[in-house]
């Protein structure tokens, strides 16, 4: 029924000694957080408990704590599905993240050895060699580990809290705007080109680096939402006519 089904059983270990309410809401957030059950599909109880030979009252556990927590809506006569992100969220999540990451940036500019700045040089180096080799989870792990990198050596704990607080909205933008093999390979750039300035210690360009690689993410995060938006009212439209 569902092409990613076996991808999803890899993050649901229905047999360890973990409660398994807590199994399956862990890991149908992390199935969804990572952009394998995509945007809009729906969460069919009956047939995930089937799948996974398990009663369908913990993923009726999993799927009301997900409801709460806005990742996943119920859709009258239709079913659960995994919530769309709106543009409203996407703007809002990336005027913040423009705020935060230049602060970050440029104090971990300040506080970087010469060692620190290649460890990240390196890590840039294995992205581009992923992405030629077309392995875009690992493009995507890899550029999540650059950002987490800056902010480490930022060394400002409590902007670390700030920025983990939005890790589940920039996960799944991440995963939207990585799987486009353009935008892939420019984001990688973009990166390339940040730490080279971070290097040279010019304040006034790494902000100009960062809003520009934001605003170019923001803008591609905005137009597939819209286009899944449209396809969306499409689908509901034909099934209306049913």
């Amino acid at each position: 029924m569902y092409s990613y089904m076996s991808e999803i059983k890899k993050y649901i270990n229905t047999d360890s000694n973990t409660p398994l309410n807590d199994v399956i809401y862990n890991g149908l957030r992390t199935v969804i957080i990572k952009g394998i059950i995509p945007v809009g599909e729906r969460i069919n109880e009956k047939y995930y408990s089937e799948f996974l030979n398990i009663s369908r009252t913990p993923i009726r556990n999993a799927i009301e704590k997900l409801k709460q927590e806005g990742i996943v809506e119920h859709i009258p006569n239709y079913g659960v599905v995994v919530k769309r992100i709106r543009v409203e969220d996407a703007e809002e999540i990336y005027k913040i993240r423009t705020a935060l990451e230049k602060l970050a940036t440029i104090t971990a500019m300040n506080n970087m050895s010469d060692e620190d700045f290649m460890k990240v040089k390196n890590l840039i180096n294995l992205t581009f060699e992923e992405n030629q080799k077309g392995n875009v989870k690992r493009v995507i792990e890899l550029s999540s580990t650059f950002n987490s990198m800056i902010f480490e050596y930022a060394k400002m704990p409590r902007l670390e809290i700030i920025i983990k607080n939005l890790n589940d909205y920039l996960a799944r933008f991440r995963n939207i705007s990585l799987y486009d093999d353009k935008r892939r390979l420019e984001a990688i750039q973009e990166h390339d080109e940040i730490l080279k300035t971070m290097k040279l210690k010019d304040e006034p360009k790494i902000r100009r680096l960062i809003e520009d690689h934001l605003n170019y993410s923001r803008d591609f995060i905005i137009s597939e939402i819209n286009r899944l938006e449209r396809e969306r009212e499409e689908f509901f439209k034909n099934k209306d006519n049913l």
